[in-house]
């Protein structure tokens, strides 16, 4: 765990750049009442809960500069990965075992199809949530927070998938039913309910789980990275540029994917800090 305690400290340096989309709007105060239509029963009361202030929405990982980019590589390059646990090893050596332990388009496609569950798994608590403490607005808008910010950290994860999976086309890397279509959606099945049962057992490991998949995501992309010096002169093609920011090369491109994972990394082992909304 001291890796995980190294990486909290360091949280202030690297964590999302937090900000507010639009303004929140004010909503109607919470429990208001409201009165039905004139064919329900006269003096029948029908009552609503609302959030005061919807919370912010994320911004995102922040999007870094060249040089940024290239010193967050170097910095991953640098740092030894997480101690995995036993589930994440588990996790890991099928996929191994399917597309290689080099990195490729293909592998990271499925990776972010995978990626994107627990995220899914936490938002469905999270409304479970919200019902349970419909009495108690305060903490229903705490965990409605936290609602918003799994959401966000699942788009992007989105975005990730949709990145790569327009590199795969644009390379013609060849993807067979089997591993690239079937497999990926029974690992993120099992991944899915795994983090759903542990978040019910105990919030800290599945947040834990969650660092060590991102952990692992970023060494795989700044080491792909590095091993393939060729994707420096490769444009991006800025497929999402709109959505995802344009960069340099193919290669910083994937620098910002890595870095961007590394931010869901540092979100998760700061939640393990206070894993239970209260």
């Amino acid at each position: 765990m001291s890796r995980a305690s190294g990486d909290v400290r360091n949280l202030h340096h690297l964590r999302r750049r937090r900000q507010c989309g639009s303004p929140p709007q004010a909503d109607a105060p919470a429990h208001a009442p409201r009165r039905r239509s004139s064919h329900q029963d006269e003096g029948e009361i029908e009552m609503t809960v609302t959030v005061e202030q919807r919370p912010p929405t994320p911004s995102g990982p922040p999007k870094l500069s060249r040089e940024e980019l290239l010193r967050a590589q170097r910095e991953t390059l640098d740092t030894p990965r997480m101690d995995y646990s036993l589930l994440a090893r588990l996790m890991f050596k099928p996929v191994d075992l399917m597309y290689g332990k080099e990195g490729s388009y293909t592998k990271f496609a499925m990776l972010e199809i995978i990626a994107r569950v627990p995220y899914q798994a936490w938002e469905r608590i999270g409304y479970l949530l919200v019902h349970r403490h419909a009495g108690r607005s305060a903490l229903a808008r705490r965990v409605f927070e936290r609602i918003v910010e799994a959401r966000a950290d699942q788009d992007n994860e989105q975005w990730h998938l949709l990145i790569l999976q327009d590199l795969v086309q644009r390379t013609g890397q060849r993807q067979s039913w089997l591993p690239h279509k079937v497999a990926p959606w029974l690992i993120a099945f099992f991944y899915y309910h795994v983090s759903w049962l542990l978040f019910l057992l105990r919030p800290d490991w599945s947040y834990r789980l969650n660092a060590e998949f991102e952990d692992h995501a970023e060494h795989e992309y700044m080491t792909f990275v590095a091993e393939h010096p060729e994707l420096e002169l490769v444009p991006d093609p800025g497929t999402y540029a709109a959505e995802y920011g344009r960069y340099r090369s193919v290669a910083d491109l994937l620098r910002q994917i890595g870095h961007d994972e590394r931010t869901h990394k540092l979100d998760s082992l700061e939640s393990m800090r206070e894993p239970r909304v209260r």
